[in-house]
């Protein structure tokens, strides 16, 4: 059974950083490019980051020097470190495959919500 597990959110004042992780199984990750994504309200889901199988990354421009993504192949394991949190970062934050998001391996996500 794949399962992509979102963990970590919660809510935070402007200016400070959440680490939010994703728990993979069901499938081999450490082949795979995953990638960060986030949806907020009314609008529709966007990539925030990428990672390779080797460590290479990208990432939206507009969380470029604030987000950092990384991987542990060997614990099926991904994280997104967010520094200098935003309002307009508030949003749902899911795991999935990259380029294309599996759509069966969708899951709850967990919510950032950045605010005073």
């Amino acid at each position: 059974q794949v399962q992509l597990v979102e963990s970590g959110g919660g809510l935070v004042q402007p200016g400070g950083s959440l680490r939010l992780s994703c728990a993979a199984s069901g499938f081999i990750f450490g082949v795979y490019t995953m990638g960060w994504y986030r949806q907020a309200p009314g609008k529709r889901r966007e990539l925030v980051a990428y990672i390779t199988k080797g460590g290479s990354t990208d990432y939206a421009d507009e969380v470029k020097g604030r987000f950092a993504i990384s991987r542990d192949n060997m614990k099926n394991t991904m994280t997104l470190q967010m520094n200098s949190l935003k309002p307009e970062d508030t949003a749902v934050y899911y795991c999935n495959l990259y380029p294309f998001g599996a759509k069966a391996y969708w899951g709850q996500g967990t919510q950032v919500n950045v605010s005073s």
